[in-house]
């Protein structure tokens, strides 16, 4: 049976090319993929600087990191080359990091579901930063969910490490997955990330991203559909604290008629030149009629001196949809409920973490994974108690 799941590589699929600055246009050749200077659409909120070399080769390799799968039986976990038909067949490089971890890896992490299996706890991956200095590492994921699989997927990023990575996600037909992937990193991390995924006819994915720690983190994550009927949720949580830049890129392409997509994701900011990035963009072709989808994107300033840039895009082209929307705030506290927390005898401090704790409690309990809900919430109160008084703060220009 292992034999066979790994043999049954999927058929690589081509997607039409979008005329498109927020779309460039893929390939794994290093070439194709110009060094950015920072004005170029897709790089004008991230710090270059920051990134250790990674976006233009002057990075120094040698960076290590730990990887500890604990799985389920019958999930198949293992390392293939890069040479393997699979890789590839979901996801192709979009920007020069991308572009970069895919020419740097030597062996890729396979994590295979079978067919019709039912997982009766969590897939955890724990990648564990052992470097100590700027030297970069790279790494490639491949998950493959068998149609009429159930199954939750958690990566938990800790440590220091300068890495930079893509991961393929393909959902069969009329199979459920649940991937959260939580970078709690040491202060001095910095991550680059790709997650694509491909929903499977009729198939349910909920995707959480937690960025808690690490100095610069960057998280994409695509989604494309490889039938009529797929549905996704993409849930992210993020706490920048001061000097943080924590920045996430969302791309939903409905190219299926009768698809879904709910985009939320929630974020906390407190200290100075803390700073987040969330761009949320949804392409509705011409074939995918009768779609829903809405995306969202909340920020909450705790102190002044931080900035939270939001840009939701919607793309459609066609008119034969149920539905399609989006919504972007940032704000600080609400006074009205600090007054009524504060009115019952609660300090101003507490009744703060209480309206944080409110803030952060629909998108944990949204991700629906019992053995990292009390964690996240625990990890939220951490980033408050970092913060001195929690002095009110002015709404930052978006």
């Amino acid at each position: 049976m292992i034999q066979d799941v790994l043999d049954a590589a999927p058929t690589p699929r081509v997607t039409e090319t979008v005329a498109s600055h927020l779309h460039p246009i893929a390939s794994y050749d290093l070439a194709d993929h110009p060094v950015p200077n920072g004005r170029e659409e897709v790089w004008r909120f991230t710090p270059l600087k920051r990134l250790c070399g990674l976006h233009d080769g002057s990075f120094t390799a040698g960076g290590e990191a730990a990887v500890d799968v604990d799985a389920p039986d019958g999930v198949v976990v293992t390392m293939i080359d890069r040479d393997d038909p699979r890789l590839g067949s979901v996801y192709s490089p979009r920007d020069r990091i991308s572009a970069q971890a895919w020419t740097s890896f030597q062996q890729a992490q396979l994590i295979s579901v079978p067919a019709e299996a039912e997982l009766d706890r969590p897939i955890v991956v724990t990648v564990r930063g052992e470097g100590s200095g700027s030297e970069a590492c790279f790494n490639h994921l491949y998950v493959d969910v068998g149609a009429h699989a159930k199954a939750t997927l958690v990566l938990q990023h800790e440590g220091h490490a300068v890495r930079a990575g893509n991961a393929e996600v393909r959902v069969g037909d009329g199979a459920q997955l649940t991937m959260v992937s939580v970078q709690d990193w040491d202060d001095t991390a910095v991550h680059v990330a790709h997650f694509h995924t491909s929903v499977g006819r009729d198939a349910t994915v909920r995707q959480a991203i937690v960025n808690l720690g690490g100095d610069l983190v960057r998280i994409s994550s695509s989604v494309d559909y490889a039938g009529a009927g797929g549905s996704v949720d993409l849930l992210g949580l993020y706490f920048a604290d001061a000097g943080q830049h924590l920045e996430h890129r969302l791309f939903v392409d409905h190219n299926a008629p009768r698809t879904k997509s709910n985009v939320d994701y929630k974020g906390a900011l407190q200290g100075t030149g803390a700073h987040t990035v969330w761009i949320g963009d949804v392409l509705i072709r011409k074939v995918a009629e009768g779609i829903e989808t809405y995306e969202s994107n909340r920020n909450l300033v705790l102190t002044d001196g931080c900035r939270a840039d939001s840009v939701p895009n919607l793309e459609i082209e066609t008119g034969e949809i149920v539905g399609a929307g989006h919504a972007s705030t940032t704000g600080r506290f609400d006074d009205l409920q600090l007054f009524y927390l504060m009115s019952r005898g609660i300090p101003m401090d507490e009744a703060r973490r209480l309206v944080v704790h409110g803030f952060f409690a629909d998108i944990v309990r949204r991700i629906a994974v019992p053995e990292i809900e009390a964690r996240l919430m625990a990890a939220v109160d951490d980033e408050l108690t970092r913060s001195v008084g929690l002095p009110p703060a002015s709404a930052v220009g978006v």
